[in-house]
């Protein structure tokens, strides 16, 4: 019972703790970083487009800290800057979202090998180098968070994104990985997967009425994801209220990979 009465809703708080949340500056990232400021956290911020001015915004305004570090995920030698930065800036890192990817898409037979690598690149080898970088942190403060940006498509696959798919399953078992790894040293692993979320990314596929309407018929909740729909997860997965809760793939979806 004593463990009961103790629980409070300041466990899912992050106040004075320091969230990395790679491209967070546009897309979902966005919300992650504007739910972690939310909660309480300071962010750190690894981008490669320019513009950080909406996110700046969005994190100031719950009066927390935002830094900004410019480059390219896909590069050793800024890999290598992103937890040195994070230390002189803030002095730890807590939580580390890798959120970043990319996307190309082509028909099967004449996708281009550079696509392949790129794609795979951004979205699992950044995820691992950094991951592993962060843990090697958390191990030295006494545990932390990582969470791992999945798909619905970690699940399931589609045409036209080869490595977009393979990807993103591999995000499943590199999460679960994680897990097993380093829940000795209190540090959680776990993910997330969006289903269909109106983005830049879709925009041009949006435009198709029959491919919009195949999707949405598909979602239970009869609408595409918000940002919005996310924030929650996120603090959850990034706070003490999920300390017990390590390997999981959680599908932010609308019910999507229910139906058939």
């Amino acid at each position: 019972m004593s463990n009961m009465e103790s629980f409070s809703l300041e466990s899912f708080s992050l106040r004075d703790k320091v969230a990395i949340v790679t491209g967070a500056n546009q897309g979902l990232g966005m919300a992650f970083a504007a739910a972690l400021a939310k909660a309480g956290a300071d962010l750190f911020v690894p981008h490669l487009t320019d513009d950080v001015s909406e996110v700046k915004e969005l994190v100031e305004r719950e009066g927390r800290r935002v830094f900004f570090s410019q480059g390219d995920l896909t590069d050793a030698a800024y890999l290598d800057k992103i937890m040195p930065e994070c230390l002189r800036v803030f002095g730890k890192a807590d939580i580390l979202v890798n959120n970043a990817g990319a996307h190309a898409f082509a028909e099967f037979e004449s996708f281009r090998d550079e696509d392949w690598k790129k794609v795979i690149d951004v979205s699992l080898n950044a995820c691992y180098y950094l991951g592993h970088r962060a843990a090697l942190q958390m191990i030295k403060q006494g545990g932390g968070k990582i969470i791992n940006i999945g798909s619905t498509l970690s699940f399931t696959a589609d045409r036209m994104c080869p490595p977009y798919v393979a990807a993103k399953h591999a995000i499943t078992g590199l999460t679960r990985s994680f897990a097993n790894e380093l829940g000795q040293y209190n540090i959680q692993t776990n993910g997330i997967a969006p289903g269909f979320f109106a983005t830049e990314v879709n925009a041009e596929l949006r435009k198709d009425p029959a491919f919009y309407d195949r999707i949405t018929k598909r979602i239970p909740a009869g609408r595409w994801g918000n940002p919005c729909d996310l924030m929650g997860l996120v603090v959850f997965f990034a706070s003490h209220a999920s300390d017990y809760i390590n390997g999981w793939m959680l599908g932010v979806d609308g019910g999507f990979l229910t139906t058939l």
